[in-house]
């Protein structure tokens, strides 16, 4: 590692530090030249998930964009905001274990519903509708009776 203060590339490293959750390797460093410290931070690199859209377009997954579309259709349900932040935390969980990097939208879109049918059925068949695009009364009684 280089001195960020000379650029000697003779450092040495005087402290290390885990943090809490175990994702961040923190170090002191002393430089052999000036004899001033630093610190420096050790990451493991995430790969971003990409979603394939319907159309092909590829774009990165966002959070942002998934929790808009289930606060949505939980509106005046009982689904709390922290019910919520769970399916998201769950959903990019279970896409991360994945083999792949990316995902297709209706992946995304099944998994969530999945997780969402668990806690409330008028939000499900709301989420449903828009996920599985559903074009008449047909669709939505065929979903309907699924949940019977």
């Amino acid at each position: 590692m280089h001195c960020v203060f000379c650029s000697h590339s003779d450092t040495e490293v005087i402290e290390t530090r885990i943090s809490d959750d175990g994702g961040v390797v923190r170090r002191r460093r002393s430089c052999s030249k000036c004899s001033k410290r630093f610190t420096t931070y050790e990451r493991v690199e995430e790969l971003p998930i990409l979603v394939v859209k319907r159309d092909g377009r590829r774009e990165r997954f966002d959070r942002e964009k998934l929790r808009g579309g289930l606060l949505k259709c939980t509106e005046k349900t009982v689904v709390s905001a922290a019910q919520v932040e769970d399916i998201i935390g769950k959903v990019e969980s279970e896409l991360k274990q994945k083999d792949t990097t990316e995902v297709e939208s209706s992946t995304i879109g099944n998994l969530s519903a999945r997780h969402l049918k668990k806690i409330d059925k008028v939000a499900y068949i709301r989420f449903a509708s828009v996920f599985r695009r559903f074009v008449d009364l047909e669709d939505f009684e065929k979903e309907l009776k699924k949940l019977s």
